[in-house]
């Protein structure tokens, strides 16, 4: 492969990053989603799918970490089974969010170009 062909193949790689903890939950929490900021200003496809308590970071707009996703062009999906269960509805979580079913993570990481990790 040459290097052309190299980095087209390394462009069409998506991440689904999953994100369970919330921002309080340590440093650990908000640099795994700067992580997947870096990965979407790299020019990847990146879905970060929060659940369990990671949810909460998608609350308001005063998550610095959602407004960077964004910014980068990553898919913010939120739980739908998360969100109920915290009384959240889509009024209440940021506008970047979107939230969703296990469907759309299932079909998400039956991809062959994806690449799932969770924290």
């Amino acid at each position: 492969m040459t290097a052309p062909e190299t980095r087209h193949a390394a462009s069409r790689i998506s991440y689904l990053m999953i994100e369970s903890k919330g921002n309080w939950a340590g440093p650990n929490a908000g640099a795994f989603l700067l992580d997947a900021a870096v990965l979407a200003e790299a020019g990847h496809r990146v879905r970060v799918f929060l659940v369990e308590d990671g949810v909460l970071t998608a609350v308001g707009t005063a998550s610095p970490e959602i407004e960077r996703l964004a910014a980068a062009g990553a898919e913010i999906l939120v739980d739908d089974f998360s969100a109920a269960q915290r009384a959240l509805s889509a009024t209440t979580l940021s506008p970047h969010a979107e939230v969703v079913g296990m469907d759309v993570v299932a079909a998400a990481l039956a991809e062959d170009d994806c690449r799932g990790v969770w924290h």
